[in-house]
């Protein structure tokens, strides 16, 4: 069974390290049992694809996976990279939270 992630779908994050690094943007798919990503305009390559029914082909730019330990969760305070942290609140819930600032993180 693959472990639990901390960066979920939707999520805006930083890109730390790479080509790519400081480039902002949000999470569009993630892969549990490979530990990476696709980000919304970042690691983006050129693909070249044959016509079909349903795109009619030539050179058409992909985002291309990145690893999970290459990105960081964006602080909703100051727009920072920072670690996740999981709390209880009072009624029961548990939710994600961003270490740098204590800030509960919505989703």
């Amino acid at each position: 069974m693959a472990e639990k992630l901390r960066i979920k779908k939707g999520d805006e994050v930083v890109v730390l390290t790479g080509r790519d690094r400081g480039k902002i943007g949000a999470v569009t798919r993630v892969f549990l049992q490979k530990h990476q990503v696709i980000v919304q305009g970042v690691s983006v390559a050129k693909r070249h694809t044959a016509p079909s029914a349903s795109s009619p082909g030539g050179i058409v730019d992909k985002e291309m996976a990145v690893d999970i330990s290459n990105v960081a969760l964006m602080d909703p305070k100051d727009r920072k990279p920072t670690k996740v942290g999981y709390r209880f609140l009072e009624d029961g819930r548990k939710v994600r939270y961003a270490k740098r600032s204590g800030e509960v993180i919505d989703q």
